[in-house]
């Protein structure tokens, strides 16, 4: 028998939800056609006392053709084109609670490039040092033999910091770096080839490939195997010469060419195709085999930054204009925007998606704030992290528990997820 809730104007709902301990009377219900958000959590709240243990209040977010529900039900309906009179099929599923602030990494200037591996955080400046942190908020290490701006960091490995890490700077050198903990970094190699600032580092997922760009706009892929020194001296360049220590400069296995203006992001989609994006507007998917460019989409804003999830197979690229996009690169349509997220009030200067949830990311931007996302709710972030009194530049969610951003306060802030339990 269905259940109802007085209202002159109702309609039928039906409660589904792939969480089975939270699991209703697979009935359809009449409800009022304006319920929201806070009158369908209670609902369910009192149907789970009704017919399970359940004692605690419990916060649900709601499903409604694909996207979390956010208005109340009938304006939710309406913009979507569906009818009120017929029985909406409507998914429940646990809040995904907020992300709790747990330390401020203090820095001497800007914080502009930043990565997790494991408890370790690895971040560049613009007073050109690196430094190696704990999660805890432990400074382990600073590092200067950049000369200028250090404006991304990436770890070989993405949860070891064993497998080193990798800098790039406006001095027109990428540095390749041993480490171990409680050890000293080391240099391996140092990446000459760009001649001009290089802004982003990507790492292959097999390891063995780096991919850098920046204001000379050329793509560049070099080796990180230590046995292939003698195999690096590639495009006609002088012969390495040895530097600091056992370590050489190291010249670009191959440099791919087509941007016009500076490459604001480098990332492999896999062992064999790296996307990149630029402030010319434009996202180009590259062969990172055959050397050749495979695919190019193109925007009406200069593109700042991108994240790519194994999960979904999805590509968020940030720009200019305020908005983060959606694609699927490797669709037949992958030059349309699938969805479009609104809610920063300036440049979104970066992005990052969440390791272990298809459909969650985080961002950050010029108006000081740090969103986090649920792919299925594209005009209202789930929440916006206080904390930064600047820019936010850079963010990181490669270590399921935390999530870090950096910015022009000179600081890193660490949030723990009390979602994840792994």
């Amino acid at each position: 028998m269905a259940s109802s809730m007085l209202s002159e104007a109702q309609l039928q709902v039906k409660f589904i939800t792939k969480q089975e301990q939270y699991a209703v009377p697979d009935v359809p219900f009449s409800v009022p056609t304006n319920i929201d958000v806070k009158s369908l959590n209670n609902l369910i709240n009192k149907l789970l006392k009704e017919h399970s243990d359940f004692l605690k209040r419990l916060d649900f977010d709601f499903l409604v053709c694909g996207e979390l529900l956010r208005t109340p039900l009938n304006e939710h309906l309406q913009e979507r084109n569906v009818s009120i009179e017929t029985t909406v099929e409507i998914e429940y599923l646990l809040r995904t609670p907020a992300p709790q602030p747990e330390d401020a990494l203090l820095h001497e200037d800007w914080v502009s490039g930043i990565h997790v591996a494991d408890k370790w955080v690895l971040t560049g400046c613009y007073d050109s040092t690196i430094n190696l942190w704990t999660v805890k908020g432990n400074h382990t290490v600073s590092l200067k033999d950049h000369t200028n701006i250090v404006k991304a960091v990436s770890w070989v490995k993405e949860n070891d910091p064993t497998g080193g890490f990798v800098s790039v700077s406006h001095d027109l050198t990428g540095i390749l770096w041993h480490w171990e903990p409680g050890a000293t970094p080391e240099i391996v190699s140092v990446l000459r080839g760009h001649e001009r600032g290089i802004d982003t580092v990507g790492i292959s997922p097999d390891t063995n490939r780096i991919a850098t760009g920046g204001w000379d706009t050329h793509l560049k892929i070099w080796s990180t195997l230590q046995h292939d020194r003698n195999e690096l001296r590639m495009e006609d360049e002088p012969p390495s010469k040895k530097t600091k220590g056992n370590s050489i400069n190291q010249t670009p296995l191959h440099t791919l060419t087509g941007h016009k203006e500076s490459i604001s992001k480098a990332l492999w989609l896999d062992n064999e195709n790296i996307c990149t994006v630029s402030m010319d507007h434009t996202i180009k998917i590259w062969d990172a085999t055959l050397c050749g460019l495979k695919r190019e989409m193109i925007g009406q804003k200069a593109n700042l930054s991108a994240s790519w999830s194994t999960l979904s197979n999805s590509l968020l690229v940030t720009s200019a204009d305020r908005h983060i996009r959606l694609y699927d690169p490797r669709n037949a349509e992958g030059s349309v925007c699938k969805v479009t997220y609104t809610s920063h009030k300036s440049w979104v200067t970066c992005v990052a998606w969440s390791q272990y949830d298809q459909n969650l990311f985080m961002s950050g931007g010029h108006d000081e704030c740090v969103k986090v996302w649920d792919t299925r709710s594209p005009n209202a972030p789930l929440y916006d992290l206080t904390g930064h009194e600047g820019k936010v530049l850079c963010v990181d969610w490669s270590n399921p528990k935390h999530l870090v951003s950096g910015g022009t306060d000179n600081s890193v802030h660490i949030f723990k997820n009390v979602h994840f339990n792994g």
